[in-house]
């Protein structure tokens, strides 16, 4: 088969990347997946029961990037919607991230007044800070406790579970992504834009991948057909250390383990996502027709299990971000570098970093614009 573009990977990176190809330039382009779906880890489809899942883990689109949203609005209506979090501390359902409303619901009214001013005296009103500078910088005793508090209860144990490392032994990105948020606002994310594809994630990418220039193969291992395929260049969203065959050894990977389970009342919980950091094996519970909005019978939930990443066995979800395994993922840069009239490497697997959605899709535009088109 000869085609102008072959892509490994129909996730966000590769899906974007294909349609731009395909509608811009009018290539044609080859995508090629070793699983059964399209979508990548926002695949979601009906489970028996007639509800929306998410079958990687909840995914609910926030961004500020006014160009990504328009972009993914050619392909879907949406559903807008708020995401909201309770954090489960010493039995007590809270907000999450930790804000002023948490105080209030831990905190006998006269204390929690008394933390709260001393939190916007000090760092400010509606600002996120996190919650390690707080540690370091609070002043006065009562600051010091409440971060203290706010570390062992809601922080230390999730963070241990879902990284097996602690906090400190993290990059400041992970760290950051949990602040105290120092304001009255429930919302997880803040972003100007939020919602989901009123239709699911994986009928956004038919119509993203719904063009005559593109072809899709499913089930297949890129390397299987290789031989077969002639192409000008290729774009691959895959693991890069794969790529090079682990030449320089494996890069590591956080893995996660869902258990679905269904149940016949309309809700179970009051919001979307419920974290338990102290107790139980899971980091978090999900339940969907929150996300969603649907009207159905019923409602599924799922559990999160965090695990390590065995290749070949499990699914790679988090690059772990420590300076020693950022000092490998270079040494695939650079054999990387050698290819780069060739291969084209993008993506969360393929650049060693998480990447939120949004990102994701900013990058694969930007990329097409700089290096594709270039």
């Amino acid at each position: 088969m000869k085609v102008d573009w072959l892509i490994v990977g129909a996730g966000f990176t590769g899906a974007v990347l294909a349609e731009r190809i395909a509608s811009q330039l009018n290539k044609t382009v080859l995508v090629v997946d070793q699983r059964n779906h399209i979508g990548g880890n926002a695949y979601d489809y009906y489970d028996e029961n007639g509800v929306l899942i998410h079958e990687y883990g909840p995914h609910i689109f926030h961004t500020n990037a006014k160009h990504v949203w328009q972009y993914l609005s050619q392909f879907t209506d949406w559903y807008h919607y708020y995401h909201q979090v309770l954090g489960v501390v010493d039995g007590k359902q809270v907000p999450i991230p930790f804000n002023i409303n948490s105080l209030y619901a831990l905190f006998p009214k006269d204390y929690a007044d008394k933390l709260a001013n001393q939190l916007v005296e000090q760092y400010g009103f509606n600002v996120k800070v996190p919650i390690l500078k707080i540690r370091e910088t609070a002043q006065g005793n009562d600051l010091k406790f409440l971060a203290d508090y706010i570390y062992q209860k809601v922080f230390h144990h999730y963070t241990l579970k879902q990284w097996d490392l602690t906090p400190e032994e993290l990059g400041a990105a992970v760290t950051a992504r949990v602040p105290i948020n120092i304001s009255r606002d429930d919302r997880y994310f803040q972003d100007t834009y939020q919602g989901l594809p009123k239709r699911g994630y994986t009928m956004l990418f038919k119509n993203m991948l719904r063009h005559k220039n593109i072809r899709l193969l499913l089930n297949t291992d890129y390397q299987d057909i290789a031989n077969d395929i002639q192409c000008e260049r290729m774009i691959f969203t895959g693991p890069i250390d794969v790529f090079f065959s682990h030449m320089h050894g494996e890069l590591p990977y956080r893995s996660l383990r869902f258990n679905f389970r269904h149940t016949t009342q309309d809700l179970m919980q009051s919001v979307g996502t419920v974290n338990y950091p102290n107790e139980y094996e899971f980091t978090r519970i999900t339940e969907f027709k929150h996300l969603t909005g649907q009207q159905v019978a019923g409602s599924t939930l799922v559990e999160e299990y965090p695990q390590p990443h065995v290749h070949g066995e499990t699914i790679p979800y988090y690059p772990i971000p420590k300076d020693e395994y950022k000092a490998l993922y270079r040494k695939y840069q650079a054999e990387a570098e050698k290819l780069k009239e060739k291969v084209i490497f993008a993506g969360r697997l393929a650049d060693y970093q998480y990447y939120n959605m949004d990102q994701a899709i900013a990058r694969a535009l930007s990329l097409f614009e700089k290096e594709v088109c270039a």
